[in-house]
């Protein structure tokens, strides 16, 4: 189980100290952080200059490897319905419908993706990844829960855009462990364009991995920010951010934000 959440934003794991105090502590994990940091940085020179075109390649890797080592740092097959279920429930308890409309970014192979499937209503849920070789994995899943006949759509993506969307038509949008993989760019991105995507009254969640001290990033896979970062950048698009004390009290260590259209200004 994750530490307290006081306790995950007080670590800067950038900081040298760090890593040997973890290094001490865990001496079989130090070969395959090597090898994974030679990994990455022969991938970042490859892909130099498109943070989405390295992590795909990042996906590509960890995807041949074991589609598990691309979700959630190769969990077991119970961890892996552990966390689907945690945000299934979640989103439950905070009123998903089956009438809802679903845009989830970052779908991966379903871990979460295969029961709001289940929930909704046919055609009801769409999921993108950066990575085809995961959504492969989605495909797989659908088959594994006999949800074909709840028709979602399962899209690779080149980028958060999201321009092939229409306007005002999902109720609900949801990210989890994408942000926390991402650079302040592509989260931009993200939310200059989730807006017009989302209906009246809908909301968007999403995760990401919280400091109190300074932002930093480890491998340009692993990224930590400031919840009032974040809270800025949505407020620059016209959309209100407001922190989820409830998922903080959850066996997660991330922490979430939920974003909705900004409430129009009242009238004299």
């Amino acid at each position: 189980m994750p530490g307290s959440p006081e306790a995950r934003g007080s670590r800067n794991r950038a900081r040298l100290d760090y890593k040997l105090r973890y290094a001490l502590r865990h001496p079989d994990r130090v070969v395959p952080y090597a090898r994974r940091a030679a990994r990455d940085g022969w991938l970042r020179l490859k892909h130099r200059g498109s943070h989405v075109a390295y992590y795909r390649a990042v996906m590509a890797s960890d995807t041949a490897r074991s589609p598990q080592a691309a979700i959630g740092g190769n969990p077991s097959p119970e961890r892996w319905l552990e966390i689907g279920r945690m945000q299934f429930d979640y989103l439950l308890g905070h009123g998903l419908r089956p009438q809802d409309r679903m845009l989830e970014i970052g779908c991966g192979n379903l871990r979460a993706g295969w029961r709001f499937i289940r929930h909704l209503e046919p055609g009801h849920y769409y999921g993108i990844d950066i990575s085809p070789d995961i959504l492969i994995e989605a495909k797989k899943t659908l088959v594994r829960y006999g949800l074909q006949d709840k028709v979602p759509y399962l899209t690779p993506v080149e980028d958060l855009r999201l321009e092939f969307l229409p306007d005002g038509w999902f109720t609900v949008v949801h990210a989890h462990s994408v942000f926390s993989h991402s650079p302040l760019e592509v989260i931009d991105e993200c939310l200059a364009h989730v807006g017009r995507v989302l209906a009246p009254g809908g909301f968007f969640d999403f995760t990401f991995d919280r400091t109190e001290g300074p932002e930093h990033q480890v491998l340009r896979e692993d990224f930590y920010y400031r919840t009032q970062t974040l809270v800025r950048l949505a407020r620059g698009h016209g959309l209100e951010a407001r922190f989820m004390d409830d998922w903080e009290r959850l066996p997660h260590g991330q922490s979430k934000l939920r974003v909705t259209h900004r409430a129009p200004s009242p009238t004299i």
